[in-house]
């Protein structure tokens, strides 16, 4: 009746889902690679480094020491990937440090969304 289903589910029988979390088959995408159709796979542990703009203000007590380059301005500046900011006043330069993020993925199953 479904030749494209009966071939992605050759037994005619669909898996149990119940308690589990799908994640959609790659098939080849390369997002996922080397999963299987209905292959498992543990709940882990990810990080990672989200570049949103948040994080926190940390001190420098010269300019100089921005990583061998010196800021002169009163604005953001961008030295070997971090930003900067440079007060005139105190001579000193302040770091924004970005965050990183450290979250869960659940126990999943490779799932064809045609069903």
């Amino acid at each position: 009746m479904y030749p494209k289903l009966a071939k992605a589910y050759p037994t005619n029988k669909l898996p149990d889902l119940r308690g589990e979390f799908i994640r959609g088959w790659d098939d080849g995408r390369g997002i996922d690679a080397g999963r299987e159709i209905l292959s498992f796979q543990e709940g882990t542990i990810v990080s990672g480094f989200d570049d949103n703009d948040t994080g926190d203000i940390s001190s420098l007590s010269s300019t100089q020491y921005g990583f061998g380059d010196t800021l002169s301005s009163n604005q953001w500046g961008a030295i070997n990937g971090k930003k900067w900011i440079f007060d005139a006043s105190s001579k000193g330069a302040q770091k924004y440090d970005w965050w990183a993020y450290v979250s869960a993925r659940p126990r999943n199953i490779a799932f064809n969304y045609i069903v």
